[in-house]
């Protein structure tokens, strides 16, 4: 693809299969900037990247996968924040071994989630590079009559929870592009995989948790671990885990060697995109139903207490370091 017309054909292209914008916009993609009347609603805005080699490889993802996460893991910091999602902008950089048509497929997935999770696409940018990568930049906005939901207010006595299930995210690394063990049904598998090539991000229930009382939260993008080391520093506590609590995925212990093993995979593997959240005790209750009628688990698994750091620690005595995903280490 040369830079020129091709360019312009391709970003017409891009735009036209992207969902209908929302009725904040008044300028959408097309003109220099996009222009939006947000209502005088708190911003929370987001910058995420992704790039070939260290978020994704190919072939083992299909490009609309690369589209889907790219969006995903951006509006996954938007629920961390218990905010409504609103606009995404989107930076693509492509290697010269992909054609328009490849890119297209790229945008498709990217506009399927953004259809999926009520994302108006205002536009973004096109370059050469040498390797695939996409930044996206995600707008969303305070609740009516809520408030967004920052990292800093664990308070000691606060408990400890996090959505959904761990694991499946690293685990899915395992299978991309081979078959799944004798021991692991095709539906555990199918969802393993799902983890990577189509995350969900949790917006609704991060809504949810912030009206619920949340003090702070944070979503598990890094490792649960290192998730929690977050918003401990951040909040001047400590927070400390039962690994015994922590909800693995169906089939991650199998694939990771044993129970034990899955657990650790679950406290260290990033990008599954759960919230962890840490919630006034007398709120949990109210917290718990409200996800469950979701369709989503919402799971103790620790609480606040004073002090600093974090302890993750099963019924054995067995502690791990509270570790994860580190952009900056080989």
């Amino acid at each position: 693809m040369e830079a020129g017309r091709d360019e312009f054909e391709l970003i017409e292209r891009l735009v036209a299969g992207l969902p209908p914008v929302g009725d904040t916009v008044r300028v959408g993609s097309g003109d220099d900037a996009a222009v939006t009347e947000p209502r005088g609603q708190a911003a929370a805005t987001s910058v995420d990247v992704s790039v070939q080699g260290v978020h994704f490889s190919l072939p083992a993802f299909p490009l609309p996968a690369v589209g889907r996460k790219a969006l995903a893991s951006s509006l996954s910091d938007l629920a961390a924040m218990g905010a409504i999602a609103g606009e995404a902008y989107v930076a693509l950089v492509c290697p010269p071994e992909l054609d328009a048509e490849a890119l297209l497929e790229v945008g498709e997935g990217l506009a399927a989630t953004a259809r999926r999770e009520g994302v108006s696409v205002l536009g973004g940018d096109v370059s050469r590079g040498r390797v695939l990568a996409l930044a996206v930049t995600a707008v969303g906005y305070e609740p009516p009559g809520g408030q967004l939901v920052e990292r800093r207010g664990a308070r000691p006595g606060d408990v400890l929870a996090v959505s959904g299930e761990l694991g499946g995210a690293a685990a899915a690394l395992e299978l991309l592009g081979a078959e799944a063990p004798a021991e692991i049904s095709a539906k555990e598998a199918a969802a393993i995989r799902g983890r990577q090539l189509d995350p969900l991000p949790r917006l609704g229930q991060g809504v949810a948790l912030a009206a619920a009382g949340a003090t702070a939260m944070i979503d598990v993008s890094d490792g649960l671990g290192a998730d929690a080391l977050h918003l401990a520093e951040a909040g001047g506590v400590r927070i400390e885990i039962d690994l015994d609590a922590v909800p693995v995925q169906a089939g991650v212990a199998a694939l990771a060697g044993g129970e034990r093993a899955g657990r650790e995979l679950a406290a260290s593997g990033g990008e599954d995109y759960e919230l962890l959240v840490c919630l006034p005790s007398g709120r949990v209750s109210e917290a718990l139903g409200t996800l469950q009628s979701s369709g989503c688990r919402l799971t103790v698994i620790g609480a606040v207490s004073s002090g600093s750091g974090v302890s993750l620690r099963d019924s054995s005595g067995l502690e791990l370091e509270p570790r994860g995903f580190d952009h900056l280490r080989s």
